[in-house]
């Protein structure tokens, strides 16, 4: 079954909530779905409630119900046995084997055994309906990102979500409409703001050290030629793979598909929908050089890949150039097909200083960079409380050096103690919706677009994210340490 085809069929699922321009997509031609996009996004449906700042009731006990057992929904699984607090209470996959090594996790933590909603694709519905989980925590394939946070949000349950969070313009739409209706939150489960350097460097924005911000670059640069190619194997836990090749269908698309790791943490720091607003977009691909050759020296060996021989697949490179509202600039990469090392970039460019991640980790106030006394100096004066208090303890837990789980921990403490979260629904639609927008300014030659402002100018009065971990924040604990071990996921730090 094509994407279009899946796309269309979940939309269709989620009954009045999804707008035409989405759930008519499968059948249209290119220049339809191109005009569907520009006119998604340039909705302006009236605002609710407001999201930004929104701190729901307390829950003591966080219940969690974890949606896509794969490579990140077991790391996910392994991480939530860490923190106070939490109750694991349902597992859900379609495949019976990701939730067996789900439940295997939980035993080797010595927590009891979840609910088991598994060998359907729709199991997640009667997990969402049922009373036994107050936080979805969804990890699957993209295209049942959205439908799966809907299900979650309309039964009354919160719901955090991998990147990309939402696939189409539609999707961004629908959860933002949805969590303000429903008043439960949906956050975007971005690691990278959490990452130890971009914490610091974002600490560092609100101190006033690097005066005004100008300019930002992010990226995802990743050779995934091993996750691509590697054979799914229905009865393992984790792949090390795509189950059903989902990944290589999502890159038949000309857009920037993964646009949140490099953009998340540049947003935060520019305080967009907190003070300033992304405008508009402008966006290029180069052509593809070495995606469908692969896979047609991979498809000799595995018939599985006959499927995308010949595809129009997307090129090498793209590129998006962000104009916002207080006249800042951003531009963000994204590359998973060529033999180059993985960077995220993250560059921040101020009046007053400037700091680089990738290749090299270095902060500069003029010509030359800071020597390593000086590093040290920054980095005593300016690590925030977080990285203060969990940031040892998650390099002990890992998963991508320990950022997953600041993440993890930051989510569950927000929960309990009824604070406003880090990456609202707000986010998860604005950082989203690159994908579409790059898909449209490809297409025409990488004329300009409009960001839509998913706030409706909220974000002249919302207040940035807190850094201060003041009042009850910070109060969850982390337990069972003696148990860690390597991280599972690439240590990227």
């Amino acid at each position: 079954m094509s994407s279009d085809r899946r796309s269309f069929l979940r939309n269709m699922a989620l009954g009045g909530g999804a707008i035409a321009t989405g759930s008519l997509l499968s059948s249209c031609s290119s220049q339809e779905k191109l005009a569907q996009i520009k006119a998604a996004a340039s909705r302006k449906p009236e605002m609710r409630f407001n999201m930004s700042g929104y701190a729901a009731p307390p829950l003591d006990t966080v219940r969690i119900g974890i949606v896509g057992i794969g490579d990140r929904g077991s790391g996910a699984v392994e991480r939530m046995t860490y923190i106070e607090g939490v109750e694991i209470t349902a597992l859900c996959d379609k495949r019976q084997a990701a939730v067996d090594g789900g439940q295997k996790i939980l035993q080797e933590a010595g927590l009891p055994k979840a609910a088991e909603f598994a060998n359907s694709e729709t199991a997640y519905k009667e997990m969402c309906q049922s009373d036994l989980v107050d936080l979805v925590y969804v990890v699957t394939s993209w295209d049942w990102h959205i439908p799966i946070a809907i299900e979650a949000m309309e039964n009354d349950k919160h719901t955090a979500v991998e990147v990309s969070t939402a696939r189409t313009m539609d999707e961004c739409w629908q959860i933002v409409e949805t969590s303000e209706r429903t008043k439960k939150h949906c956050v975007i489960l971005e690691n990278c703001c959490y990452d130890y350097f971009e914490l610091l460097t974002l600490n560092m924005v609100r101190q006033g050290v690097f005066g005004d911000l100008i300019h930002g670059e992010g990226a995802y640069i990743h050779d995934l030629d091993y996750w691509h190619f590697n054979k799914p194997q229905d009865d393992k836990m984790v792949d090390g793979a795509y189950t059903d090749y989902w990944r290589l269908e999502e890159n038949k698309r000309h857009a920037n598909v993964y646009p949140t790791h490099g953009l998340g943490p540049i947003c935060q720091a520019m305080n967009i929908n907190r003070g300033d607003k992304m405008d508009y977009l402008t966006s290029i691909m180069s052509d593809d050089f070495t995606l469908g050759k692969r896979i047609k020296e991979e498809a000799q060996e595995n018939p599985d890949l006959k499927q995308f021989v010949g595809a129009d697949m997307r090129g090498n490179m793209d590129i998006q150039l962000i104009k916002t509202n207080k006249g800042r600039t951003i531009m963000i990469q994204h590359d998973i097909s060529s033999p180059r090392p993985y960077s995220r970039i993250h560059m921040l460019s101020g009046t007053e200083c400037f700091a680089q991640k990738w290749p090299l980790k270095h902060i500069a106030f003029g010509h030359e960079v800071a020597d390593a006394a000086k590093m040290k100096e920054l980095e005593e004066k300016y690590t925030p409380e977080i990285l203060k208090r969990v940031g040892e303890m998650a390099k002990k837990v890992g998963g991508h050096g320990g950022m997953d789980f600041i993440m993890d921990w930051r989510l569950i403490d927000c929960l309990r103690n009824g604070l406003p979260m880090d990456m609202d629904v707000y986010d998860a639609a604005s950082w989203s919706c690159i994908t579409s927008l790059s898909e449209w300014s490809i297409a025409n030659k990488s004329n300009s677009i409009e960001v839509p402002d998913f706030t409706r100018g909220a974000w002249k009065t919302n207040k940035p994210v807190d850094l201060s971990m003041s009042g009850k924040a910070g109060s969850t604990g982390v337990r069972n340490l003696e148990r860690t071990g390597a991280g599972k996921q690439l240590n990227v730090e």
